[in-house]
């Protein structure tokens, strides 16, 4: 049975990008998580140690946004493998990175890296 769990819109301020004023300032960031995984067990039992804890996933997230990286992809990359070697059982995940208001000479709301496996 496949079971989705999804944390959207996280919000964090954080130190990505390449420009030196980006480690100094930062900037907003937004995280969506989507994780796909038989969670049957979880279901029945009505255990949290049978399912992929959101509230545990939310502190891997928050621990990798807490590194400033130059690119975003590097960013949700390692969200996304924290993640899976936390917890095995995932049959499918994707991370969302969104960086709002980047430092763009135009008018860009965000700019987003989309990583799944």
């Amino acid at each position: 049975m496949k079971t989705v769990i999804e944390l959207k819109n996280i919000k964090f301020y954080a130190y990505h990008g390449v420009l030196p004023h980006e480690a100094i300032i930062g900037n907003e960031f937004t995280v969506n998580i989507h994780i796909e995984s038989d969670l049957l067990t979880a279901c029945i039992s009505d255990n949290v140690d049978d399912t992929i804890n959101y509230a545990d996933v939310y502190q891997l997230v928050k621990v990798e946004m807490d590194i400033a990286s130059q690119l975003l992809e590097n960013v949700t990359y390692r969200i996304l493998r924290s993640i899976k070697n936390a917890f095995p059982q995932i049959l499918f995940i994707e991370v969302r990175l969104v960086k709002l208001n980047p430092p763009i000479a135009g008018d860009i709301e965000s700019a987003e890296i989309v990583i799944s496996e």
